[in-house]
């Protein structure tokens, strides 16, 4: 059972020097990384699962590392950004100018299928085949609703997305996997901003499968489309 953020503030870093919240600090930061290399591995879910999840856990160190940068700054100190920690912020910075999203992921016999969502104008998603271009439903299955723009966008922001890696490959594991799936994700601006893209090889950030059900993608429609 993981505790609340005041709770690990009580139980952890109240009363403690700037100095000895910023070793804690670094050992969330630690924890989160682990988590998340762990979530990635392609061995990851052969096994039983623990409880709390990796997921779980990850949220609530997520939690705890923010309510420790507080006391960190309510104990007089000045918290300095790591380089991943810019790289986050600025996603962040400039999400709301975001103009449109293309995922693509596939074979090479199966062909590429993209996932396009255009928001400049409005929330408007479609597929694309070969040369077929299919119109998008995107829906919020939480709430069972049409996504808006405002709700596709938080949703967006909810994946961290800014923290993925550039690229994705199972060679970061001792793997080499021949021909499988690979995928390509861009993020195009319209206010000035370089284009984000990432990629990757038999290989997925730790909360794929939460990104793809933004599209309505599940593992068995992607079965069959390979």
């Amino acid at each position: 059972m993981m505790i609340s953020p005041e709770g690990y503030y009580e139980e952890h870093l109240k009363g403690k020097t700037k100095e000895q919240i910023m070793t804690a600090i670094r050992g969330l930061k630690q924890e989160i990384g682990h988590l998340k290399n762990t979530m990635e591995s392609p061995d990851y879910g052969k096994e039983l699962i623990m409880h709390p999840s990796e997921d779980t856990r990850l949220h609530w160190t997520r939690e705890y590392l923010e309510r420790a940068k507080q006391a960190y700054a309510e104990a007089g100190g000045t918290y300095t950004l790591s380089k991943l920690e810019e790289k986050v912020a600025d996603f962040d910075a400039n999400i709301d100018a975001i103009l449109k999203i293309t995922f693509s992921f596939g074979g090479f016999f199966g062909g590429y299928r993209s996932y396009v969502v255009e928001l400049s104008d409005g929330l408007k998603a479609y597929t694309k085949l070969w040369e077929d271009e299919e119109p998008l439903a995107l829906m919020d299955v939480d709430k069972e609703e049409p996504f808006t723009r405002d709700t596709f966008m938080a949703a967006l922001m909810d994946l961290h997305i800014g923290e993925w890696r550039r690229r994705y490959s199972t060679q970061r594991f001792g793997y080499t996997v021949c021909d499988g799936t690979q995928w390509e994700l861009e993020f195009e601006y319209s206010n000035g901003h370089k284009p984000v893209r990432i990629d990757g090889d038999n290989s997925y950030p730790y909360n794929f499968n939460k990104f793809q059900m933004l599209f309505g993608i599940d593992e068995t429609e992607e079965d069959e489309d390979e």
